[in-house]
């Protein structure tokens, strides 16, 4: 009796993984049969009725000259393909990021990091973004021992000609081959199959070629249309004219007479017979084959990218920035289906083989954030964490674009204050001091001025002491030690509210009908202002300055 060995490489799901084709190629391309590609062309010659039958097919399952037209297409026409690179390349640029839950052992995470900074990854990300427009993309992953690790040394792109789908719920993908020409089951963890969903139904019915392909049909004749209109409105319409009495032969002559004005400039006909030459408005090609490629390509950019302003004219920059180059939504959703394929074609199965099957896996993220107004977040983060907001200093890097620092790297730092003014040289007034920032009119429970808290209290808090202080500070200093007598009252009826309110509206309902008695308050305000504004000018005024010291 002969027994198979167990592989002890084991796959996500527990199962015995088949080594011997994990550093084998299995999709390659042949010189001839049925992953032979070389001789396909569909787009030659297409017709309406052509177009219907490519797509009919594809819906029963042979994808085969469907594919190939998606290929022609993003070589012929030009819009549609860069549309699709831009859709591409949106997702590609951004940085994927690892991340794990919190018991994931630290080698893991790291083996996937490696992973994810692999050059070669980045190129098979690429790769999977051609799925957008025929439905699917493949790459094929070659495997080998390195640095004590099972890691993919290459990922090789597959043409989607080579597979196809079952015939019966067109769900899973097959390898087609000369030995079967239905398909066969891929091998596993040699496969990462990219298939977004960008809408419903059958994956080969979810590609953007396949709406986009009866508007390439139609820019096609459109353009044949418009370059023979181009070509030939230059140059008059001619008209002949013969008498009765013309023969075959005479008509024969005139009618090579006119074609050779088209072409020489110049005839030669009798007499008797007359040429007419109407001229043609150049205008109308373009109000006519323009406005109709225009409609076209605006059609296939919101099909696309979802949007027009980035594609077309017309657009503002505010506008620009709003649809971005692709909209955000539509982006977001490529992002989250680009992480699903990779987490489980690649991550989980590189993991299980190396480290056993886990409960959970790290994920590879693409973040996408929305365009941010970089000078009004600055203003709002230094008001705000002025006043004691905590704010994570990750997410403003992430708002920023701005990577985490590393160790031991040059950083900028905020600017040190300004060194106070040197002293006016002998005979010159000194010039005057700065006032103080400004202080809030009202304190809280807690408030370490005079007027709120002790001697004691200041002096633990790094508050008061023997600084010396000018007329302002003195002032501030006066008014608040009747700050409680006066405040605390009026802030004891706000509390009770908030205290005792249901909601956040019943709140405000609450404050709009508190009639306060504010009138002691502004009557301590109003006279400390003038007194402010009295020293102020005082300070002001150099000439004022010298007869109050001297």
């Amino acid at each position: 009796m002969v027994t198979t060995r167990r592989s002890p490489i084991l796959g996500p799901d527990g199962a015995p993984v088949e080594v011997k084709t994990l550093d084998q190629e299995v999709a390659g391309a042949t010189a001839t049969g049925r992953r032979a590609v070389l001789a396909d062309a569909v787009a030659s010659g297409l017709t309406p009725e052509r177009l219907a039958r490519i797509l009919r097919a594809a819906q029963a399952g042979d994808a085969r000259a469907y594919l190939t037209l998606a290929i022609d297409m993003e070589e012929r026409y030009l819009h549609y393909a860069a549309q699709l690179q831009t859709r591409r390349l949106a997702l590609e640029a951004i940085e994927p990021t690892v991340s794990a839950p919190k018991d994931t052992p630290t080698q893991i995470v790291e083996f996937v990091r490696e992973l994810v900074v692999d050059p070669r990854f980045r190129v098979a990300v690429g790769v999977n973004g051609d799925a957008y427009g025929k439905g699917y993309a493949v790459n094929e992953i070659v495997w080998d021992f390195t640095r004590g690790r099972l890691r993919p040394v290459d990922y090789i792109e597959r043409d989607q000609r080579f597979f196809r789908y079952d015939a019966v719920a067109q769900r899973e993908l097959l390898l087609v081959s000369d030995d079967a020409p239905l398909g066969a089951p891929l091998p596993p963890a040699k496969f990462m199959a990219h298939e977004p969903r960008l809408r419903g139904g059958p994956v080969l019915r979810r590609g953007l070629a396949r709406p986009a392909a009866w508007a390439f049909l139609i820019q096609s004749y459109t353009q044949q249309d418009w370059a023979v209109f181009a070509e030939n409105f230059g140059v008059p319409l001619r008209i002949g004219k013969y008498p009765k009495s013309a023969s075959d032969a005479d008509r024969l002559k005139l009618l090579r007479s006119l074609k050779a004005m088209g072409t020489d400039a110049a005839a030669v006909i009798r007499e008797d017979m007359v040429v007419d030459l109407v001229a043609v408005n150049a205008t109308q090609g373009e109000k006519v084959f323009g406005s109709l490629m225009d409609r076209l390509d605006k059609q296939v950019s919101k099909l696309v990218l979802g949007q027009t302003m980035t594609a077309d004219d017309g657009a503002s920059l505010g506008q620009a920035k709003i649809h971005n180059e692709v909209r955000i939504d539509i982006l977001r959703a490529d992002a989250r289906q680009m992480a699903a394929t990779v987490g489980d074609q690649l991550v989980r199965w590189a993991v299980a083989m190396n480290f056993g099957p886990q409960d959970r896996y790290p994920a590879v993220e693409w973040p996408v954030s929305e365009p941010e107004d970089v000078k009004a977040l600055s203003e709002a983060l230094y008001r705000t964490v002025s006043l004691g907001l905590r704010v994570s200093q990750r997410e403003v890097r992430d708002k920023f674009g701005l990577s985490e620092p590393e160790e031991g790297e040059e950083v900028l730092v905020a600017p040190k204050a300004e060194a106070s003014p040197t002293a006016a040289p002998p005979g010159l007034p000194a010039p005057p001091k700065a006032l103080p920032a400004p202080r809030l009119a009202l304190h809280v429970r807690g408030c370490l001025c005079e007027g709120c808290a002790s001697p004691a209290q200041r002096l633990a808090a790094g508050v008061g002491g023997d600084a010396p202080g000018d007329e302002i500070d003195a002032l501030v200093d006066a008014e608040m030690k009747e700050w409680r007598r006066i405040g605390e009252p009026l802030l004891d009826e706000v509390f009770a509210i908030a205290a005792e309110a249901g909601s956040y509206d019943e709140a405000l309902r609450k404050l709009d009908a508190l009639r306060l008695d504010v009138d002691p308050l502004a009557e301590r305000l109003a006279r400390a202002t003038a007194k402010a504004r009295g020293i102020g000018e005082v300070i002001d005024d150099p000439v004022a300055g010298l007869g109050r010291d001297g």
